[in-house]
């Protein structure tokens, strides 16, 4: 395992998610890939995806209902072929008009051509569920 690229190729993915190159994101991952965001009440992308076709519909489901005001990857640790992205986002949702923030870390792993193989999520689920739920 290449621990200096997987983690170059990681923070390649936050800059061409950043700017909404979806279709060069993409190609950083294999073609079944595993994407997992903790499934939340209210929050239509959230669960597990497989594959490049179902991380697409991913993509376009955060563009339709939420608005981006910040997105910061702050840390990046990298062991084996893992990769662990500590950061920040700040959501507004555009249904209800409420915005939420939170801490991320995202888990991503990597096979031998520092291709990424899945893509694991953890966030602060109820205070997504909660800018999600109209009052």
């Amino acid at each position: 395992m290449n621990e200096q690229k997987n983690t170059e190729m990681a923070q390649r993915a936050y800059e061409l998610f950043k700017t909404g190159d979806i279709e060069s994101l993409m190609g950083l991952y294999t073609d079944d890939a595993d994407w997992e965001s903790p499934k939340t009440e209210n929050v239509a992308h959230s669960g597990k995806r497989k594959g490049k076709q179902q991380m697409l519909e991913f993509m376009s489901l955060v563009g339709e209902h939420s608005e981006n005001i910040h997105f910061e990857p702050r840390e990046t640790i990298a062991q084996g072929n893992k990769v662990v992205v500590v950061g920040n986002y700040h959501w507004r949702i555009k249904s209800t008009g409420k915005e939420y923030q939170s801490d991320f870390v995202h888990v991503c792993t990597f096979n031998d051509d520092s291709r990424i193989t899945s893509f694991k999520e953890y966030l602060d689920t109820a205070a997504a569920r909660d800018a999600y739920t109209a009052a």
